[in-house]
Order: C-alpha cells, then structure tokens, then sequence
C-alpha cells in the first residue's frame, strides 16, 4: 500500500513489477489524522454478505428468510447503484458498469478503464456516490471525505457521473446493450438484507398474521446506517429514524454491522443497546476491535441468547421481548426484557432485480453471480463482467481494489478481441 503525493505514472523510480502491486492515492495530506482515515478506508473489511452470518442465521431457532420484495417503508433501496458506459474517445470502445454496495469496485474499474482510453459513464442510484463506504459504515469511523475524495478523483480523471439514476428500474441492461455499449461491469454488492420471523404477541394473544416487517420499530442495519447517514446529509429529518431519545434498543447478530449499528444508536440517544448473539464470544464475526470499542461506548452483550418472542401495544409499537439463553452444560434461562427497537444485522444477499431485467445472467445456489476466469470477471453473458461481493468474494477494501483491476483487465481483453474479430469480418 503506497500513501504518495504523486499519480502512479509519476512514480518512476519503482520497477514495474512493484509498481504493479501498488496503489497511489493522489492528493494525499500527511497528517495523522488523515494518514488513519485513509488507512480505515482502503483497509477496512467490506460490510460482510453473511459468510459467517449464513450458519448463523441457519441455527438460529425460527425461520430465517431472504426479503425478496423491497422495503417499502425505506424508499429507495439501501445503497448505490451505478452503470459505466461511455461515449469513448476516437478508436476506444463504449463501456459500461453496474456497481451498488461497496463503491470501490467500481471506482477501481472506472478508473482504470478510463486510463486505458475508455470513455465511462457511472450511473448512481443515490444523491451522493459511495455505497456501503458511504451509507454503511459510520462517520466516525470513516470520514466520507475520504469517500468523496476518491469519487472527485475519477471525475477529474474524465469518469462522468450520473446521480439518481436505477438501473433496473429507470432502464436496463439489455437496453443499454441496444444502444451499443460493449461491454458492461456490475458491482452491486450484497444489499439485500436477511430477516428472521419472531412470533408477535398481542394482549396475551399471538398474532400470527403479523410478521417482524409490519412493526415500524424493527429495521435491518444497514438501513438504520443509511438513514443516520442521509439525516447528516440533509436529505432526511431525525424523526424519520424510529429510534426515539431513551430507547432500549435490541440488536441481533454479532458481526461488523452490528457494532456499528449498536454504537450508532447510542449516538443518537438510545438509553440501553443491547446486542444478541445466540453463541459465545469466540465465534462472532465481528472484529475483537470493533467488539472492544463497542464494549467501551456501553453496548452490552447477550452470548448464547435468542429472541422467543415480541410483546407488542395496540398501536404494533414493541414492549418487550422474551429472551431466552442457553448456555453450554446450563439450563435455559427465560427472561422478559423491556424494549423499544429491534435491529437486524444477520447478513445479506444479492439483490436478483438485475438478473431479473437481464437475458442471459446466471447466478448460484446462493444467488450470486456466476463468473468465469478467462476472460476474468465475465459472467454467463458475454460482454457482461462482475466483481466484488455479487459474485461472492468478500475482502478488505484494498482486495477488491486488487480484484477490480483484474476484472477491468478482462473488460479490456473482451472488448479488444471483439473489435479484432470484426475487424477481421470487415476485412473479409
């Protein structure tokens, strides 16, 4: 990892096998401040997909089940989308890229696509670039300047940017394939939460026409993020956040996400955070750091703990919980707990909308993207590349960086052979 002052093509003094491995970050300031926010940006592990979280959901006592419909109750969907075309240069070829979730795939393919001549277009669903870098991961752990700085970067570059636009809903990939593109790159990350379905009580009574969806005070994580993101950004009020000052707030799961939301709600002025995970200290997903730090704000922590039941009003708001631990080699404790919000931070899938609205797209058992080697990133469907989370390959920031410029390499060859070949035809 190369912190420098100067672009990549400036750094001649490094032979070109170690430049290869290297990644510059032009516009570096040497603070210290600077110099950790930087670090946590390119170093941070993405917001997992539920790797870990997969088993856990599968153990978990109740029924876990993939949302398949849109949260409706959250507008517009959780995290960015973005598609590169172009309208090339003399003798480049016309590109495109779909990219939501973690941004720096994409910025990584438009990047380096734009250096080997390509003209590219990034079409984004949000008002502001940055995915789960933006909208999932807190401000005070990473500074979105460190984000926008990135994002000024491609666009100084030549990468236009086109704000607000859904693909897959505003247009799609097969019609951008009409209009001539040649070749189109999709990061859309892991956007689509899981949710488990409690039993919900009413008046002594359970109500087994209602799910965990229809009560406003259960939300996934990644949308609570988002939502105290989107409120800092002015594009929300905070009473659009159903968390109100001296809320008890239950969060269940144990990974990354979950210590960011737990500490998030104690920012904004829950009373009680508590975390649940239904096995012991030594199997979260969550780094021992983030673990320790939320310890730390006054998050506390339920090991070998489920939720049995909720309790709710006349008016669906949550009373209290039934919570039920089983420690190793102990008997079952039973306890009835106040609360006020349940937090769902147990993983997430591919949004399959993109499949959906495309001919030819393959995806897994697990709903991921199924790619191939050669050339690298391409999908069931030529001129289609994917990387990053939708395919499966979860990392730090810098490994998808790493395998962002394989894939963009892969574009390359695709496009060129594409080109030789008719080439060839016209000739004939």
């Amino acid at each position: 990892l190369v912190l420098s002052t100067v672009a990549a093509e400036s750094a001649t003094f490094l032979p070109d096998a170690v430049r290869d491995d290297c990644f510059f970050f032009e516009g570096f300031e040497g603070s210290e401040s600077n110099l950790s926010a930087t670090l946590t940006y390119y170093l941070t592990p993405e917001p997992e997909h539920g790797s870990d979280e997969d088993e856990d959901v599968e153990e978990l006592e109740g029924q876990a089940e993939v949302v398949e419909e849109e949260d409706t109750r959250e507008g517009v969907e959780a995290q960015e989308e973005t598609v590169e075309e172009g309208d090339a240069q003399e003798g480049a070829e016309n590109l495109e890229a779909q990219e939501e979730g973690n941004a720096q795939e994409g910025i990584t393919v438009a990047g380096d696509l734009s250096r080997m001549g390509f003209a590219v277009e990034v079409f984004e669903m949000e008002q502001q670039c940055g995915g789960m870098l933006r909208y999932g991961i807190p401000e005070y752990r990473l500074p979105k300047e460190v984000v926008a700085r990135e994002i000024r970067h491609i666009e100084k570059m030549g990468v236009i940017i086109h704000r607000g636009y859904h693909i897959g809903v505003d247009t799609t990939i097969d019609d951008l394939f009409a209009q001539g593109f040649d070749a189109i790159f999709i990061g859309t990350g892991t956007s689509k939460p899981k949710s488990l379905e409690i039993p919900i009580w009413q008046n002594g009574k359970q109500r087994e026409d209602l799910k965990c969806a229809d009560l406003k005070r259960i939300r996934f994580a990644t949308h609570f993020l988002r939502r105290i993101e989107l409120i800092s950004e002015g594009f929300m009020a905070r009473n659009e956040i159903p968390v109100d000052e001296g809320a008890k707030v239950w969060i269940i799961g144990c990974g990354n996400t979950a210590m960011d939301a737990s500490r998030s709600a104690l920012r904004i002025g829950a009373s009680k955070v508590d975390v649940i995970y239904h096995k012991g200290i030594d199997t979260m997903s969550a780094l021992m750091a983030e673990y320790d730090d939320a310890v730390k704000e006054g998050v506390n922590f339920n090991w070998w703990s489920s939720i049995k039941e909720i309790h709710v009003d006349d008016s669906l708001d949550i009373k209290e919980i039934v919570l039920e631990t089983r420690e190793p080699d102990k008997e079952p404790v039973v306890q009835t707990l106040p609360a006020d919000n349940i937090i769902m931070a147990i993983g997430a899938t591919p949004h399959t909308k993109i499949v959906r609205t495309t001919s030819g797209l393959e995806n897994d058992e697990h709903k991921y993207l199924i790619t191939r080697d050669v050339p690298y990133g391409m999908t069931t469907r030529k001129g289609v590349f994917a990387g990053g989370d939708v395919v499966g390959r979860q990392a730090t920031v810098v490994h998808a960086m790493q395998d962002a410029k394989k894939v963009a390499e892969g574009i390359a060859q695709y496009v060129d052979a594409v080109k030789l070949m008719q080439a060839i035809n016209l000739t004939d």
